[in-house]
């Protein structure tokens, strides 16, 4: 682990609270993290590092930039580097330059780069059975469900409370696992068995056939500010115009509201509602909570409407916030009839995963929906082991440690540079985010970033967002936090 350098003079030794107090300490139920916390922002890497200019660009780096423009579609906005390998929470460009990876692939990356398990996991499933499709079963698909479902039982989550648990002996585990390859695919399935629950139960009421054309049981809610994936039925729950425009028309009935008002939900959920699908804590929309009271009333209303709820954790599950599923904690009448999970389930490898009661799960028979390469061999293998090792008590404990002491170091910046910052950091755990008062920022403050080595990503069109990987060491959260001190100070001197 690399050492965090700090001058003397800024080191304190108390707790946070005992400084500041509540006020960066509100938006979350942290305690102190106890390690030593600066009492100015640093200014060590005001001067940059890792030059992105025109006149930095080698001859190597530009023909491998020059291929990328000939050969590869250009639907992405990248800086002028050409990342060659990584190790743990760092990777190296083609020029041999370092970088502190606070990035974590957009949230993937759980374990860091190049673990030694997810490598050796790799190369023996891979030279076992690397595919079969699912024509027939493997081994490794039914063991990540059981774990999935049994960690969810046990910690919290899709209407269990912690310590839950359901014997599958009478034939059911009391919920279903359905695997894709990408969080995308995920909530495709996700809404598409929500429909045919919709269908079902408007069949049940009306005593009409489900597929009688009268039925208008099919509408789908989502919120502003989301993100649920780039695919048509994906995108059109993802209410951001930059991204559905140039795409219209949508797949139609879809009713968009907002987060956290709750008195909206009366007329935005009804009758013709079949599924309502949110983040608990939205990730590419800013890094926003919903609050628990509102998924209450929220719960309430798909309940009364007969609504299928769907929790988005693709960026926020999988131990991000320090439990299981960023609604473990919450109270039963708060939680979700289904889930949908992905980016660090397989620490890189493409997997997607959906969990539902089988309340829901119960509509669905052979040939209802399907997938070629999802629930593959290699893939549950690499699920089983990353999960494995995100559940483990002592990685856990660190998790919450360290996000902890990343939301105290991020708490003290709102303190140090009010003119620039929201006053409030976003979001729990180690997905977490700043908001800033000047929308052009933080794409500022994520290239300066990253030109002195550290790699961060925007979150909507305020924040910077930090989510690093789940294995980070107080060391790495100290020196990427000097290096955005830094670079925060270079902009407040502008």
């Amino acid at each position: 682990m690399r050492a965090v350098t700090r001058n003397a003079s800024r080191t304190l030794v108390r707790p946070l609270k005992n400084t500041l107090g509540a006020r960066c300490l509100a938006t979350q139920s942290n305690a102190s993290s106890g390690l030593s916390l600066p009492t100015a922002p640093s200014t060590r890497y005001t001067a940059v590092s890792h030059p992105e200019n025109a006149s930095s660009v080698t001859p190597k780096v530009q023909a491998l930039l020059d291929r990328s423009d000939a050969y590869i579609l250009p639907v992405y906005a990248r800086p002028p580097i050409v990342l060659q390998r990584g190790k743990g929470s760092y990777v190296w460009d083609v020029e041999g330059r370092e970088y502190l990876d606070f990035s974590a692939g957009i949230a993937v990356n759980a374990l860091g780069h190049a673990d030694e398990g997810v490598i050796e996991t790799m190369r023996t499933a891979a030279s076992n059975l690397l595919h079969t499709s699912n024509v027939y079963h493997n081994e490794h698909a039914s063991k990540l469900a059981e774990l999935l479902i049994t960690l969810t039982q046990a910690e919290g989550g899709l209407g269990w409370t912690p310590g839950s648990s359901q014997s599958w002996s009478s034939g059911s585990s009391g919920a279903k696992v359905f695997f894709a390859n990408t969080g995308t695919e995920a909530n495709e399935g996700a809404l598409k068995i929500a429909r045919k629950v919709g269908k079902a139960r408007w069949a049940e009421k009306t005593g009409m056939s489900w597929d009688d054309a009268s039925c208008d049981k099919h509408e789908i809610v989502c919120f502003e500010r989301s993100f649920h994936g780039r695919s048509m039925g994906a995108l059109s729950v993802t209410s951001n115009p930059k991204y559905q425009k140039p795409f219209m028309p949508l797949i139609p009935g879809v009713k968009v509201g907002r987060l956290n008002e709750q008195e909206a939900l009366k007329t935005l959920v009804d009758d013709k509602t079949c599924a309502v699908i949110v983040e608990p804590i939205q990730g590419e929309g800013g890094i926003n909570a919903a609050d628990v009271e509102w998924l209450c009333a929220l719960r309430k209303r798909c309940d009364e409407v007969g609504a299928v709820l769907i929790y988005d954790e693709i960026q926020c599950g999988l131990y991000r916030t320090g439990y299981i599923w960023a609604h473990s904690t919450f109270p039963a009448d708060a939680q979700p009839d289904m889930v949908t999970t992905a980016k660090p389930l397989a620490n890189g490898y493409p997997i997607g995963a959906v969990l539902m009661r089988d309340s829901v799960a119960e509509v669905m028979t052979a040939g209802t929906h399907g997938t070629t390469f999802g629930g593959s061999p290699l893939a549950c293998a690499l699920g089983f082991h990353v999960l494995s090792r995100l559940s483990d008590k002592a990685f856990v404990a660190n998790v919450r440690d360290t996000g902890g002491y990343l939301q105290e170091r991020l708490g003290l910046l709102t303190h140090w540079f009010p003119n620039i910052l929201e006053n409030k950091v976003r979001g729990r755990g180690l997905i977490l985010g700043l908001g800033f008062k000047n929308a052009s920022h933080p794409g500022r403050v994520v290239e300066m970033a990253r030109e002195r080595g550290v790699l961060l990503l925007t979150a909507g069109a305020d924040a910077v967002r930090l989510v690093p990987s789940l294995n980070i060491g107080a060391g790495e959260v100290g020196h990427a936090m000097e290096v955005v001190e830094s670079v925060l100070h270079v902009l407040n001197e502008e």
